[in-house]
């Protein structure tokens, strides 16, 4: 999805670190043992060791999100727009993605960016910042049922996104290399996909130049989306986001385009560029609320 920061803008949170438990003062001399009497004297307590080795491992236990932060940083470390990450790296990051439930980022279906507005107004989109820098960013999308973002593209990204619960309906598409074209804002492009997705499911991918790097989200149900972009949006250095109008294929008449007629057409439309954000879509940020990850 990736709208991110283009429209939400940029919200800054500072990320306190995970809540820890403390281990009670106390007042009671530690015995010291040097001696076979004194050992015997003192014996060791097995309950107090289990509730040691507890407080341990809950201070090395790493949260899902915050193996997901490590995981981003790792595969995007030496990103740059256009350059997608290596197959092992994009599978390792999907690996990490797919294992990201709704609770795993404090997100539900109860909360208020989910319920379904009266009045047929448009429904508003919560964009929950988590993280970004230059390299990459993370964040959630929520949409009440009905809610929309409409057809946009990802300049030079990788885009991850994972559907943490609810009814999706996405549309993508990738350009048609070298075709001609109706009008410099006017480009032939390729359906990629068009189907429901019902969480829990696989997390989708797009590329710079494949996978549906154009693409619009339709919410069926009440949907929450996490999404990864490397690098993310950023208009000083023209990574901005461009919305697009499609029509279907025969709605302009252009030389030179070798596409079959009858049902093969439906696979292809003519995408022209918004000259201005859709007026209908709100977007709204909101600070995010689940588990803090650490930036070391």
């Amino acid at each position: 999805m990736g709208i991110g920061t283009g429209l939400a803008g940029r919200v800054e949170k500072e990320l306190s670190e995970l809540p820890r438990k403390t281990i009670p003062n106390s007042n009671a001399e530690i015995p010291v043992i040097n001696s076979a009497a004194t050992a015997l004297s003192a014996p060791a307590n097995p309950k107090n060791s289990r509730k040691k080795l507890r407080r341990r491992s809950k201070k090395t236990a790493v949260s899902p999100v915050q193996r997901l932060f490590n995981t981003c940083k790792e595969v995007f470390a030496n990103g740059e727009p256009g350059i997608v990450p290596s197959p092992e790296n994009i599978e390792r990051l999907r690996a990490v993605l797919d294992e990201i439930k709704p609770e795993d980022v404090g997100v539900n279906p109860q909360m208020p960016y989910f319920r379904a507005k009266a009045g047929g107004r448009t429904p508003i989109v919560t964009y929950l910042h988590i993280y970004e820098c230059e390299k990459f960013s993370m964040g959630i999308f929520c949409l009440p049922p009905s809610g929309v973002i409409p057809l946009h593209n990802h300049p030079g990204m990788t885009v991850f996104s994972k559907l943490l619960f609810g009814t999706m309906h996405i549309k993508s598409y990738d350009w048609v290399i070298d075709a001609p074209h109706p009008s410099e804002d006017t480009r032939l492009a390729k359906v990629k996909v068009n189907s429901d997705f019902v969480a829990p499911c696989d997390s989708s991918i797009l590329y710079p130049a494949d996978g549906g790097n154009m693409h619009c989200f339709t919410a069926q149900t009440a949907c929450a989306v996490l999404d990864v972009l490397g690098p993310p949006y950023n208009d000083p250095a023209g990574r901005h986001c461009t919305y697009y109008f499609d029509y279907p294929f025969c709605h302009f008449k252009v030389e030179g385009i070798e596409v079959v007629g009858g049902e093969e057409r439906e696979g292809y439309a003519w995408l022209k560029e918004r000259e201005e954000k859709p007026e209908d879509l709100t977007v709204v940020a909101m600070m995010y609320s689940g588990p803090a990850i650490k930036d070391e």
